[in-house]
């Protein structure tokens, strides 16, 4: 049997340092180390095998489990001669390392199935090398497929039939299905006011643990958002909405998941319903309308319903490394679907400054073990004038952005907050990534505690190569001064503290006093 690798060992040695005194480490390894030996030769090979695959995602999942400051320091390094610097290749085992598996959810799901579903369903413990052998091919429709062949989460076609439509994403995930929001109005919703802004501003994914009952965020504008994107999709085609063979399965997953989603978030609007006619239809009482299901691509249904945009990322057998295979994307600033669809992770972010350094190593690595049940958010943000929503390359927009306009109003100039969220699907084992493009008019940042004064220090003093990747400069004449103007006014007024040394807040990605300006705007 394969042991822990060091860094794994060395990772949960450091996240027991944190909580026992080091004598006291040693000791309970060495019992841990001597039960697990005995425990080794009373187990059946396959028994060991299915405990090491579980101790190896529990692993780094006790070295993530450890807090984030909110100072945004880095985690703990291992000791120098472990230590594996960020710009090294991937290792040549990805090709064999498999997302953690499902099957134990899967049979829990299968308790509520009926009596001839669950006789589709296996044991927990499947044979390894019929796993391995029978993995789905990349571009492998999944209902062509034979009843043994397995999605890399070890769960098998006759399985993936005997769950149906609509299985219960809330149980397959981990992720609970979010609260009803039942004093929630359309005509007066307005996203929460996200200011992702940090001080040090260095280049890294800045994750935070997904807040599943704002996965999806309907705003005011949902009619109008809606219909916009239908009109990019029928004029650009391609260039917003693709997909890749292979991606079927992946596509269903994301799309029933968000259904399920909205229907228990905004039952007011949304309902979900079942015909032997029709199969599920979709009833959307914002648009007045309804979906068949099975008679639109998952991505259409999406299109027709869901203000937000979707990219699919299914992980090769050939090298386990992750692929862009399928998106929706109508907010996308200076590339879209089709210059990044079939690429791999680290092509997609090449133009990202210190990417390849500083994050293509930990990237890949977070993509193969991510787990169902640790869905994560982030924010990216720049400002904009007017508010552009699809900008490929070569759009007329783009000329904004080369010069500075010498009458540009306050008034046109706009936060662009893309609100981003990721989570692996417990199904495919596909990873989808999400955003919605949020806009703001930066005069909100006058009355918002030490906004301005933090957006003016990134302005300033970033690092260059980010700055001019983010694109400010063509705004910032007429923005950096009434920063200025607004982080005096609220140093004279009290709101924030004399001389105060700019950092990332608290309250990021929001700030002081967030909810009451958002319910005070709303209404409700």
């Amino acid at each position: 049997m394969n042991t822990l690798n060091d860094s794994g060992i060395w990772k949960v040695i450091a996240s027991l340092d944190d909580y026992l005194p080091s004598g006291q480490v040693l000791i309970y390894l060495a019992i841990a180390v001597l039960l697990s030996n005995i425990v080794l030769l009373v187990l059946t090979k396959s028994q060991r095998e299915t405990l090491y695959r579980r101790v190896s995602s529990w692993a780094p999942a006790v070295a993530r489990g450890r807090r984030i400051s909110s100072a945004n320091t880095p985690p703990r390094s291992l000791t120098p001669e472990k230590k594996v610097p960020n710009n090294a290749p991937p290792p040549a085992e990805y090709k064999d390392c498999f997302p953690p598996s499902s099957r134990e959810v899967l049979l829990k799901v299968a308790e509520s199935l009926s009596a001839s579903q669950r006789k589709k369903i296996g044991a927990l413990e499947i044979n390894r090398e019929a796993f391995t052998k029978n993995v789905i091919p990349f571009e492998a429709d999944y209902r062509k497929c034979g009843p043994s062949t397995y999605t890399p989460m070890e769960i098998s076609m006759a399985e993936i039939e005997a769950l149906g439509d609509f299985p219960d994403y809330s149980k397959l995930t981990g992720v609970p299905l979010p609260e009803a929001y039942k004093e929630f109005e359309i005509e007066k919703a307005q996203a929460r006011p996200y200011r992702p802004f940090r001080w040090p501003y260095h280049q890294t994914m800045s994750l935070n643990k997904l807040e599943p009952d704002w996965w999806l965020e309907l705003e005011s504008n949902y009619v109008a958002r809606v219909a916009e994107r239908k009109e990019l999709f029928e004029k650009h085609g391609k260039l917003v909405l693709n997909y890749l063979p292979g991606s079927e399965l992946a596509c269903k997953e994301m799309m029933e998941n968000a259904l399920q989603f909205l229907c228990a978030r905004y039952p007011q609007y949304f309902s979900l319903t079942q015909s032997k006619s029709k199969g599920y239809v979709f009833h959307n009482a914002i648009l007045h309308n309804e979906t068949v299901i099975r008679d639109m691509h998952p991505l259409h249904v999406l299109l027709e319903n869901v203000p937000e945009d979707f990219a699919v990322m299914s992980r090769s057998p050939e090298d386990g490394m992750y692929y862009f295979r399928a998106g929706l994307l109508c907010s996308s600033l200076g590339w879209n679907v089709d210059t990044k669809l079939g690429k791999q992770l680290k092509e997609i972010h090449s133009p990202i400054p210190d990417y390849k350094a500083k994050m293509e190593f930990s990237m890949d690595r977070y993509f193969s073990r991510l787990l169902p049940d640790k869905p994560i958010q982030r924010g990216s943000w720049g400002l904009e004038i007017d508010k552009p929503l699809f900008m490929p390359p070569g759009d007329p927009h783009e000329n904004f952005r080369s010069l500075q306009l010498s009458n540009l109003p306050l008034s046109r100039i706009h936060l662009r907050v893309d609100w981003q969220t990721l989570r692996r699907l417990p199904l495919s084992g596909a990873i989808v990534f999400n955003f919605k493009a949020l806009f703001t008019p930066v005069e909100e940042f006058r009355n918002e505690a030490y906004v301005p004064a933090l957006v003016l220090k990134v302005l300033k003093d970033g690092r260059r190569p980010l700055m001019e990747y983010k694109n400010t400069w063509h705004v910032e004449h007429v923005v950096v001064p009434n920063l200025e103007e607004w982080a005096r006014e609220q140093e004279e007024e009290g709101v924030t503290q004399k001389d105060w040394d700019v950092h990332t807040l608290v309250e990021s990605p929001w700030f002081p006093g967030w909810e009451e300006k958002w319910h005070r705007q709303q209404g409700f």
